[in-house]
């Protein structure tokens, strides 16, 4: 496990694998998505408990809102996807899936690299990787995002 800054080890949370298809035929699609989350206290603005998801009424009762830490980043993405998949299946669609769900995103997701090293074999049939971490435009324009450079991390210790 990495070690923080003090020489403390840093347990890792789990990372789930998963796979559904394995037909060499059809495409694979790896979906990517954290479920961790930032801290949160009431303090900051919450009007539930920012760890209990929440549901309260829209503005004309047709439509119901979900409150709760990690619902849009990325908790409910995690969860659009797995809906997504279950309609692929409906559908009969020919699609292999593979998932990688991980609970470091939020702090760099440290020891997923090693996991990738690990389980390259896990990836080897891989045709496409689908990232679910985004933001929306506003209450009604999700963004979509079709292609990322890559990341830069770097921690700084002042004394």
């Amino acid at each position: 496990s990495p070690q923080l800054p003090d020489s403390q080890d840093l347990p890792l949370p789990p990372v789930i694998l998963g796979e559904l298809g394995k037909d060499p035929q059809n495409p694979t699609v790896c979906f990517y998505g954290h479920v961790d989350v930032q801290p949160a206290k009431m303090e900051d603005g919450w009007r539930s408990d920012p760890y209990t998801l929440t549901e309260i009424d829209g503005v004309y009762l047709v439509r119901r809102n979900l409150y709760g830490r990690g619902a849009t980043d990325n908790k409910g993405p995690v969860l659009a996807w797995i809906n997504a998949v279950e309609t692929f299946r409906t559908l009969k669609l020919v699609v292999n899936f593979k998932f990688v769900i991980e609970g470091m995103e939020e702090a760099g997701s440290l020891g997923l690299e090693k996991l990738l090293e690990e389980n390259q074999c896990f990836f080897s049939d891989v045709d496409y990787v689908v990232i679910s971490d985004n933001l929306w435009l506003s209450n009604k324009k999700p963004a979509l995002t079709y292609g990322s450079r890559g990341n830069a991390c770097f921690f700084v210790e002042v004394k």
